[in-house]
């Protein structure tokens, strides 16, 4: 095949790794990650697979005793007994996971049942709620199972090819708890998760709708004017013809422009690319050329089809030289005209002509690596074709049911989907089909894929199943409008966090457990999750209250201090709360210490290179730091060092100052002119900020919020030199306004007046105790009663708010 397709690997172990019989091959990998191989006729297994890509590991010391019948082998953290040449099995094969002291912890026999804590699945076509996901690499019980034996080899050259027949090839994790670190090694061996372009991590529009290009141009112009930022379009399967003689039973698959929609495809698809949008359009391929499709000459003849007989060219996943004419002739015309990536919606089952072979993982891989042209990074958007799809990113999760049930199971979905290490899953936000309009559920889905890895509104071909944000009523579009802005400006903290998953192999979304994996409650907040290094999420998954106006979630703080994003309100941790939010939020914490880069938006609306200005949003409580990475957001050249980090730096407890160093490596992707704006949030009126540059010394100005306790300061110049902020009577964490906060509840609660004024009179003058005494006496709606526990208690967790 052609070296587009070669890929980049070390897949032969160091024999240094290897301890190898005439019928088994033991591979020490690391002192927890084991490979074990067998095979009757001695025949072993050098060359990647569709799963592992990576085994030329570090050597590992280890102990290694074996007599004529068993060989045992022992790590640091585990010992494998095995009894030589012996097929796998209870009998033949364990492996003990050992503590600091050789003590035996577990132990496993070969075909043991893992119950790991999940990984993911192809699709959520269909699915109402939740559904059975696969295993995982990671389990409470401390260990897990990688099992390859049945995926095909990828020759040098490109294509693939079976094993050896009875080829048993397995890899044994053995991480204990080291969940983070299990994941690590995982990505070591299968590959790291490319870096994403930049322009993938805004707002993606997507709609099954029979757009004209006038209609489409509109629907931009629309966007724009109402400063709504995009920074994808996706054009959905009627980009092609559709309509077909009945001969060939329908239009699903095409590849020739519906020009009574798109008359002039290159004129439409240069003018949205003049508004910096990227452009994927949807292709299902299971049909093949049909004769009448533009391209069909091309390939026919190149197929050796006999081109008069107007043979279908059916569509052959197992065949090389059908891919490279597939890619070659159908895609690359589409690219030539402004196609940037491809969505590819393959849905019809996992068979081949070769037995085993999954037609999605054929289509993801090659589409991939054709994609990467011209030094720009390849992206593709397609469904999950089991472990090691995390090379081939974004994941599209499938055409899910509009309901409370599916958005209720989708947070867990995601974060969970890092056990496989598959961190770019791309959700129906909204979801697509079925179900009964809800504006709420709506708000509900789409600030949650703002904290989910991206952000794609999509929607089936109902022309009531729209979702415009000025086609809801006011209220509604004012939310989902200020939400996906905020999308966009959270594009320089997502990079960063890309960069990070790229080089370290640390998950955007990870479970609680993954930092706190001893903590009984990290396995039971299913919900919750780490958005990046700075950010914990709990989506609202349920309706609000109708008197109360405000939904419920079970939230677990771990041991910190943590201030809520969106309204300033300030946690001591290490609890289990009721949290209660309106319409307009839902829980999304820093913690103490957290420094989150913002984008401040510019005149270019839909622009997501780096930005002139950046808005720093600052936690109290505790000292911080953050690398901001930025390059070319677009092209490989970051490999060459094309790059730039800037350092930020909270010194909370002793220097009382914020310290924006100066950017390290390459200058010239960061703009020269860049200004910074200062949000610090949980924060004492601080009296007197001093701005430090160099030399330079002045006094900073700023507005403080004292019912959110935020410092928002005047913009800073930088100059690409560093800046110090300093508060010269120190930092110190600020106290929740609690009656005002109250006040708030109470005044959207649709409860009688005098209940109202009792309880705030109450609120004004007794203590915690007495007041939630007080109120318990009411006939109030219990999340009422909740949202005010909340606030009381939120900072102290006991009766410490007192009334003079």
């Amino acid at each position: 095949m052609k070296e587009i397709y070669r890929i980049k690997v070390s897949s032969q172990s160091d024999a240094g790794s290897i301890i190898q019989g005439k019928n088994y091959r033991i591979t020490v990998l690391t002192d927890r990650l084991l490979r074990m191989e067998y095979n009757g006729e001695g025949e072993f297994v050098d060359m990647p697979s569709q799963t592992v890509w990576f085994r030329k590991f570090p050597v590992v010391s280890y102990e290694m005793v074996e007599d004529k019948n068993i060989i045992r082998i022992r790590t640091k953290n585990l010992q494998l007994e095995y009894k030589k040449d012996e097929s796998f099995s209870a009998e033949s094969l364990q492996i003990k996971m050992l503590a600091k002291n050789h003590m035996v912890l577990d132990c496993w026999h070969y075909g043991d049942s893992i119950h790991t804590l999940k990984g993911t699945v192809r699709t959520l076509d269909e699915v109402n709620g939740s559904t059975h996901l696969s295993e995982g690499v990671i389990s409470q019980q401390g260990f897990a199972l990688l099992e390859d034996s049945k995926s095909y080899l990828i020759h040098e050259k490109g294509e693939l090819q079976p094993r050896p027949k009875s080829h048993v090839d397995c890899y044994f994790f053995g991480y204990g708890h080291s969940y983070q670190e299990c994941i690590r090694d995982f990505y070591r061996l299968t590959g790291l998760p490319p870096l994403l372009p930049r322009y993938a991590l805004g707002n993606w529009w997507s709609r099954y709708h029979r757009y004209t290009d006038r209609e489409y141009k509109q629907l931009v112009t629309t966007f724009e004017e109402k400063k709504i930022p995009v920074s994808v379009v996706v054009i959905d399967m009627d980009w092609h013809i559709t309509e077909v003689e009945k001969e060939y039973v329908s239009g699903w698959t095409g590849y020739t422009w519906n020009r009574k929609l798109f008359p002039v495809p290159e004129e439409f698809l240069s003018w949205l690319h003049g508004r910096n949008l990227k452009i994927t359009l949807n292709v299902h391929p299971a049909q093949g050329v049909r004769p009448y499709e533009e391209c069909y000459e091309e390939i026919a003849k190149s197929l050796g089809y006999d081109v008069a007989e107007k043979e279908t060219v059916v569509f052959d996943a197992a065949s090389p030289e059908f891919i490279e004419a597939y890619l070659k002739y159908l895609h690359h015309p589409r690219e030539a005209e402004g196609v940037d990536f491809w969505w590819i919606d393959w849905q019809q089952g996992e068979a081949t002509k070769l037995p085993g072979l999954d037609p999605l993982w054929v289509l993801n891989h090659y589409h991939y690596l054709d994609n990467y042209k011209d030094k720009v990074r390849p992206m593709i958007l397609s469904r999950y074709s089991d472990i090691g799809s995390h090379r081939y990113p974004i994941g599209f999760s499938g055409d899910s049911v509009i309901s409370w049930e599916s958005l209720e199971f989708q947070p867990y979905f995601t974060a969970t989907a890092s056990n496989v290490g598959y961190c770019w899953w791309s959700h129906d936000i909204g979801g697509h089909m079925m179900g009964s309009y809800s504006e709420e559920l709506q708000i509900r889905w789409l600030q949650f894929g703002v904290f989910s890895p991206i952000l794609r509104l999509h929607s089936s071909a109902s022309p009531f199943n729209h979702k415009e944000p000025w086609n809801y009523t006011i209220e509604t579009e004012t939310i989902i409008s200020q939400y996906m802005r905020l999308r966009h400006r959270l594009i320089p903290y997502l990079y960063s966090m890309n960069y990070r998953i790229h080089t370290k192999g640390i998950p955007l979304i990870r479970p609680m457990y993954y930092l706190y994996a001893e903590e009984k409650e990290a396995y039971h907040c299913p919900n919750e999750y780490f958005f990046g290094s700075e950010f914990l999420v709990h989506p609202v998954t349920s309706p609000i209250n109708e008197e109360a106006r405000v939904a419920k979630v079970n939230f677990w703080f771990p041991e910190d201090i943590y201030i809520d994003y969106f309204t300033g309100l300030i946690y001591q941790g290490k609890r289990r709360m009721n949290l209660y939010r309106d319409k307009k939020n839902i829980p999304v914490l820093m913690k103490a210490g957290a420094i989150v880069p913002l984008a401040v938006a510019g005149d270019n609306m839909n622009d997501s290179s780096n930005p002139k200005t950046l808005e720093l949003c600052i936690a109290a409580g505790a000292d911080g730091e953050f690398a901001l990475y930025e390059d070319d957001g677009l092209t490989m050249n970051y490999e060459q060092g094309c790059f730039a980090i800037t350092r930020m730096r909270l010194d909370y407890r002793k220097a009382g100052e914020l310290m924006i160093e100066k950017p390290e490596g390459d200058m010239t992707v960061i703009p020269p002119d860049r200004t910074y704006q200062v949000r610090m949030k949980g924060f004492q009126d601080p009296g007197k900020i001093l701005m430090i540059r160099g030399k330079e010394q002045q006094e900073l100005k700023y507005q403080y919020n004292s019912l959110q306790n935020e410092i928002l300061t005047q913009t800073l110049l930088s100059g690409q030199e560093s800046i110090r902020i300093k508060f010269l009577s120190g930092m110190q964490l600020a106290q929740n306004s609690v009656k005002e906060f109250c006040f708030q509840i109470l005044d959207r609660a649709e409860i009688d007046f005098y209940k109202k004024d009792l309880i705030y009179d109450w609120i004004q003058k007794d203590t915690v105790e007495s007041v939630l005494s007080s109120i318990q006496t009411l006939p109030v709606p219990a999340e009422l009663f909740g949202a005010i526990s909340e606030v009381l208690l939120a900072q102290n967790g006991k009766d410490t708010y007192k009334n003079e």
